[in-house]
């Protein structure tokens, strides 16, 4: 089987309106694919920028996959909540990322974007706080098709740098 080996960090995030981000991912991958080593999901800290709008979680990912073939290759979906100061949770953003398909170390920049919601819901969210959410947030990661109906507005951008190792590629006819 080829190996698809990624190894990284979740920089961080800016250009939210908030402060007290964290950061919710998970990686998918087609039925060809199975998760040998490493998690496929999880959460960073909670980080407080005091002097700019960046908020840095240099989060790790290491994670290792083997596959039978190149359909469905792994994605990073994301999601950027902020915590209040009551210890409440909300969602800022969604967003997602291709996995780089080349070997090698890679800066990525993950836009994300939001539901934008009624004006009720706008209304209700300046004054009690919370906000439209997505019903399945795995929703992100799927094909366009499922997102086209929704109505959005921009969010933030979530910082990546991915090192991607790739073995035994050769040996089934692919060039890398």
């Amino acid at each position: 089987m080829a190996e698809v080996h990624v190894i990284g960090q979740i920089v961080g995030a800016s250009g939210f309106p908030q402060r007290r981000l964290f950061c919710k991912w998970g990686l998918h991958a087609g039925g060809a694919w199975k998760l040998l080593s490493g998690l496929g999901s999880g959460q960073t800290q909670v980080d407080d920028p005091q002097a700019d709008d960046v908020a840095y979680w240099c989060h790790p990912l290491d994670v290792h996959f083997a596959t039978k073939g190149l359909q469905g290759w792994p994605k990073l979906h994301l999601q950027v909540w902020h915590q209040d100061g009551l210890g409440r949770s909300e969602v800022l953003g969604y967003g997602f990322c291709h996995v780089p398909a080349t070997p090698g170390c890679h800066a990525l920049a993950c836009v994300t974007w939001r539901p934008r919601g009624t004006w009720r819901e706008r209304l209700c969210q300046r004054l009690v706080g919370g906000g439209p959410q997505l019903r399945n947030p795995e929703a992100v990661a799927a094909g366009a098709a499922d997102r086209f109906r929704l109505r959005t507005e921009a969010a933030g951008t979530v910082h990546l740098q991915l090192g991607v190792l790739l073995r035994h590629f050769g040996r089934y006819g692919v060039e890398c």
